[in-house]
């Protein structure tokens, strides 16, 4: 049975606690329910496949993590068996930074990110020292600096791409004060900041702003930014993984539930 948003809230704070002080208390069994961990924004259409899935007799429980670090931890230590919330250059960092085994399974979606403002109705109306919020990831946040260079807004150093970091800008005219945030938060911040980098599945959930109404997008032309299903090495070819990830690719209900979930500003990555 699929979990209710307060038990995989209990489920998880259960589950991070034991992925951080390094032990687990769960047992698998033959028959366990495959465990897949993501976060809000991607989670409607999952739940529409574990509903497909159930229907093939094929247990699913859906993990749903509140920020972007616990996912890749959790997986690591074994409390689940994959996850789906990001992309090869985020997974890349988090393997360096944290050292963990984890490697990509199989493509799901590729989502537009954009820059939004609640105070200004076009890149040219921004004041100078305008406060302009982007993640404070090392890879999203490069992403939001190149959309920054691609508004004409700032210049980084040729060729350092979604690598760019604060210290990579050589040209910002209008003296913008850049603020880093967690990533998840930023929709938040729209009413403290002129511009901030948006996620238009998160700015969809948040229901303050109309996801299509962002001043810029970086556009569907970056395939290194498909989110992947993720798992550890020995379970990407896991029978339960491969079956769950054919019904999110191929099922008619949860492209159903991608469109609504994204609108038009998303692209099936496995089609790609």
């Amino acid at each position: 049975m699929p979990l209710t948003s307060l038990s995989r809230r209990r489920w998880l704070k259960t589950f991070a606690c034991s992925a951080l002080l390094g032990f687990s208390g769960l047992t698998l069994g033959s028959d366990a329910p495959l465990k897949i961990g993501t976060t809000a924004a991607f989670a409607p259409p999952l739940e529409v496949a574990v509903a497909e899935a159930a229907k093939e007799g094929l247990k699913v429980d859906l993990v749903e993590f509140s920020d972007w670090i616990s996912p890749n931890a959790t997986l690591a230590h074994g409390d689940i068996d994959a996850n789906y919330f990001q992309h090869i250059p985020f997974l890349e960092n988090a393997r360096q930074e944290g050292g963990y085994d984890l490697v990509p399974v199989a493509p799901g979606v590729l989502n537009n990110v954009g820059l939004y403002s609640k105070k200004h109705k076009s890149i040219n109306a921004l004041p100078e020292g305008a406060k302009v919020a982007i993640a404070n990831d090392p890879v999203n946040g490069g992403r939001g600096l190149q959309l920054l260079e691609k508004a004409g807004l700032i210049t980084l150093k040729p060729g350092v791409g979604y690598k760019a970091t604060l210290e990579d800008i050589t040209a910002n005219p209008k003296k913008l004060e850049i603020i880093e945030l967690e990533a998840v938060q930023l929709v938040r911040a729209l009413d403290d900041v002129d511009l901030a980098q948006g996620y238009p599945h998160y700015i969809r959930l948040a229901g303050t702003l109309d996801p299509h109404s962002a001043l810029l997008f970086d556009g569907l032309d970056h395939p290194e930014y498909v989110i992947q299903f993720v798992s550890r090495p020995q379970g990407k070819d896991d029978p339960r993984l491969r079956r769950f990830i054919d019904i999110y690719q191929h099922s008619p209900l949860v492209r159903a539930a991608l469109d609504k979930a994204h609108g038009g500003l998303y692209l099936p990555g496995w089609e790609q």
